[in-house]
């Protein structure tokens, strides 16, 4: 069985370099999306099977994006965990209204992550 794909939507390099790191240990395929325009363009040519979004992406903020995966059908299958150093409780109501699956703030325990990514990618801990 091939790996399933994680496309890493964050502007931040460091967490970029920290969340790669993260995937690719875990034996997930990646492909890092710096802005939001980049992020939609790749959800055709990737095919990912989960979306790590930044809330605050360049052009297209990570609500945007997690709107438009939502209304594509082709992508309903797609499981989002959003990701953001906002933790007000209107940050998650909006990113769960936008259609997130999960939303965790930064900075985030690492185990937790890949707990959370393979519980919603079905696989076991």
């Amino acid at each position: 069985m091939s790996a399933k794909r994680i496309l890493i939507a964050e502007d931040e390099e460091s967490i970029i370099a920290s969340l790669e790191f993260l995937m690719r240990h875990a034996g997930f395929q990646t492909r890092v999306a710096r802005d939001g325009e980049t992020a939609l363009a790749s959800l055709a040519d990737f095919s990912p099977h989960l979306v790590l979004l930044d809330v605050m992406l360049p052009g297209r903020s990570g609500f945007e994006v997690c709107e438009r995966i939502r209304a594509t059908p082709a992508l309903r299958a797609t499981r989002v965990l959003m990701l953001t150093a906002r933790g007000a409780t209107s940050d998650e109501t909006r990113g769960r209204a936008a259609g997130a699956d999960e939303y965790m703030t930064k900075p985030f325990s690492t185990q937790d992550l890949v707990t959370r990514v393979r519980a919603l990618l079905g696989e076991a801990a």
